[in-house]
């Protein structure tokens, strides 16, 4: 078959790469669609991958074209999306359902081939099958859609409240969705980018915030008479947003940190006071998993995705692109800020 194949830092060759071969419980998949993640690009442009040669990806959809001995609730032809943690299932964190804590995993797309190629394997409990009404595109969304709801669930949320989601980029933008789907008395999405917040709109957001504009905090107190948010969910992993959410979380909120911080991050003793006077709760998430595995994140993506409650817009993607010039993909972002949106890699 032919695969990306990243050989050293900023190396990435199309060529030829040996077939998976499937073994029993497993599923052989054509991929169909694949995503560019945030984390494949210092793996790609840095020195983050764990090993080379080494074929990434795994935000994908595809099609079953094999399957081995014993697989049972999968057939030739089924359209899946594939969940990429391979937890141990045997350590203390597997065990209590926590796959996304585990210590010992694997990982389809950084330690084991990923989907950059025209094929990839994985356990049959790691595809899940997804309704004739989804597209392949649609399906290579599910993993960061899996994201966004783990975050939401890893404060107890409940309807009925304020939510502000920070950061208006793909994750930010399910988790907005997500915050709707399960009762939200209004979602605020604040970004800096009109175009990212007019899609918010388009997918449901009742309010969106630029915050670069002079005041908006004021416009954000006046909107919540100055009471702050039930949930923050900050989704850019950016210094500025983080400390946003100790400023707008309200009373006895709940604030979740879903996006991934790349620099060092200072709080004044004033800012960081928010937290012990307000008594909000503040936690972390990582991954998109739960008991059973993959978890509700997937059947719910898959669900909410067929019935059309969780939206998917074209201009979520920035750029389609054949897997052969998946080079070109990684090259845009080396212009900081060029890349707006989802860049997805296509087989024919």
């Amino acid at each position: 078959m032919k695969a990306a194949v990243l050989h050293a830092k900023d190396d990435l060759r199309y060529e030829e790469y040996p077939m998976p071969i499937i073994e029993a419980g497993e599923v052989l998949v054509r991929v169909k669609a694949t995503g560019i993640c945030g984390s494949d690009i210092p793996r790609v442009l840095g020195d983050a991958a764990h090993s080379y040669p080494i074929v990434l990806g795994h935000e994908f959809s595809g099609e079953v074209v094999e399957i081995g001995e014993g697989v049972t609730k999968l057939k030739v032809g089924d359209r899946v999306a594939g969940a990429p943690l391979l937890p141990c299932m045997a350590c203390e964190d597997c065990q209590k359902g926590n796959y996304s804590l585990c210590k010992f995993y694997s990982f389809i797309g950084s330690r084991k081939q990923g989907s950059f190629g025209d094929y990839v394997k994985m356990p049959e409990k790691n595809a899940v099958k997804f309704e004739a009404n989804v597209s392949y595109e649609q399906g290579a969304f599910f993993e960061p859609s899996t994201v966004a709801l783990h975050g939401l669930n890893c404060l107890p949320y409940r309807g009925g409240e304020d939510v502000a989601i920070l950061g208006g980029g793909t994750i930010g933008l399910f988790t907005a969705q997500w915050a709707k789907i399960f009762g939200a008395k209004r979602v605020f999405v604040f970004d800096i980018d009109d175009g990212r917040l007019e899609l918010a709109k388009k997918l449901g957001a009742d309010i969106t915030i630029n915050t670069l504009k002079p005041n908006f905090k004021d416009t954000v107190s006046q909107l919540t008479q100055n009471k702050g948010f039930g949930f923050v969910y900050e989704t850019a992993g950016v210094d500025v947003t983080m400390k946003l959410a100790f400023e707008i979380a309200g009373n006895k909120a709940g604030v979740c940190f879903i996006g991934t911080p790349t620099k060092d991050l200072v709080f004044t003793p004033k800012l960081f006071e928010n937290m012990n006077r307000k008594e909000f709760t503040l936690t972390g998430s990582w991954m998109s998993y739960s008991a059973p595995y993959p978890g509700k994140e997937w059947q719910l993506t898959a669900h909410y995705f067929s019935t059309g409650q969780l939206k998917f817009d074209e201009s979520m993607i920035f750029k389609k692109l054949p897997m052969s010039q998946i080079k070109s993909g990684f090259d845009l972002y080396k212009t900081p800020g060029a890349v707006k949106g989802k860049i997805l890699l296509i087989n024919d």
